[in-house]
């Protein structure tokens, strides 16, 4: 994302170098700016017209409102909305967080996940909490 970024240090940030025609070599890294990977993380839901501004990391599970700008980084599971976006609520416990986390869900099988739709799908989130919890007890 970082290669749309225009050159803000010099009286035009006219992207010369991109279209036929002009004659000028792309400018040197150091007079962009550049800021860093755009990391969007598993299992997030960004609604419709968002824009996820360069550099900006995304955590796990997060939500992001519908034209919503976001331009820092989103905690896991929590749901940013607005121009700019900020943080209106965590969708978890912070205990049903980590666990979400350690889970890693999309990590595992098709068969795997198949199998886990029910609990993913369930609204019962002291259950989620229970049967996550056995289960990331007997993988150690």
């Amino acid at each position: 994302m970082n290669g749309a970024n225009h050159q803000m240090n010099a009286v035009s940030t006219f992207p010369f170098y991109t279209l036929e025609g002009w004659e000028m070599d792309p400018p040197a890294p150091s007079d962009m700016p550049l800021k860093g990977d755009t990391v969007i993380g598993n299992d997030v839901w960004i609604g419709q017209n968002a824009v996820i501004l360069p550099g900006v990391h995304i955590g796990d599970g997060a939500i992001i409102g519908a034209n919503s700008v976001v331009g820092s980084d989103i905690l896991p599971y929590t749901i940013a909305v607005g121009n700019p976006a900020r943080v209106i609520r965590k969708r978890f416990d912070d205990e049903l967080i980590r666990l979400m986390l350690a889970f890693k869900w999309w990590d595992k099988s098709i068969e795997e996940i198949n199998q886990l739709i029910p609990l993913l799908t369930s609204g019962n989130l002291e259950n989620v909490k229970s049967e996550i919890t056995a289960r990331l007890n007997s993988m150690t």
